[in-house]
């Protein structure tokens, strides 16, 4: 499994459920000093490989994805997981560097490594299938919010990106799926205000921030063989806020 984020805590939760089931792991990040941290805490030694990618720079994305090949033979499941926050302020008062800069992480990013993923898993063998790719949007990306337009539009890429893929991969016995957490507790989180935290958390029925654990166990599903049936799927983690 590779995880793009893997250095994060959502990407972290991830390897670490993925490792239970046996898994191998590669952890994509351009935090060197965070990766290392990760691959100490997972304890796991060659079964997590560290690797330093720009997801937004197409030949670091190959330059790992070739060498990852070449390390597991063939790249079962993908996770697209980085991600940045942005400015969090009105649409009339956003830097339109930092709204480029957010879009060309988030989106441009996660359709370069699908890309590149799709490119690699269309030519392996199924057993029974030849792959899934999994990447985290956002309940902003179903619904917008207030003083995140950057964000919530590079999430809603994310969900018709996915839309478009899992139907041109699915016939090929490759599944993309993704999925819409609401806020969870991790790096990201502490960037916000109280103030913000507050007006996030009154969004969600059930009355809390998802667990990074929570969305591992999601992933893990999507990005097994019993996930066989669903592709270009997106798959709820919002507590209730969603309604659809």
């Amino acid at each position: 499994m590779l995880i793009t984020g893997g250095a994060g805590g959502i990407g972290r939760a991830i390897a670490r459920v993925a490792l239970d089931s046996g898994a191998r792991v590669s952890l994509w990040d351009r935090a060197e000093d965070g990766l290392q941290s990760a691959a100490a805490e997972l304890a796991a030694g060659e079964r997590v490989l560290v690797r330093r990618v720009d997801v937004s720079d197409e030949a670091s994305i190959t330059a790992a994805l070739d060498a990852d090949v070449a390390a597991f033979g063939r790249i079962d499941a993908f996770v697209n997981n980085a991600g940045i926050l942005g400015e969090v302020l009105p649409v009339w008062e956003t830097n339109p560097a930092d709204f480029r800069r957010v879009i060309e992480v988030n989106l441009v990013g996660a359709y370069l490594c699908l890309r590149a993923a799709l490119g690699v898993m269309r030519t392996q063998p199924s057993r029974p299938l030849r792959g899934h790719i999994v990447t985290v949007a956002s309940i902003q990306g179903k619904e917008g919010m207030p003083l995140a337009s950057a964000y919530s539009a590079s999430k809603a890429g994310l969900i018709g990106l996915t839309k478009t893929a899992g139907k041109e991969a699915g016939p090929l016995g490759i599944m993309v799926n993704c999925i819409t957490p609401a806020a969870a507790e991790t790096a990201m989180a502490k960037q916000i205000s109280d103030e913000r935290r507050a007006d996030i958390l009154q969004r969600i029925p059930i009355g809390r921030f998802v667990d990074v654990e929570e969305i591992a166990r999601m992933v893990a599903f999507l990005c097994s063989d019993d996930c066989s049936f669903s592709t270009g799927a997106i798959f709820d983690l919002s507590g209730g806020r969603a309604t659809y």
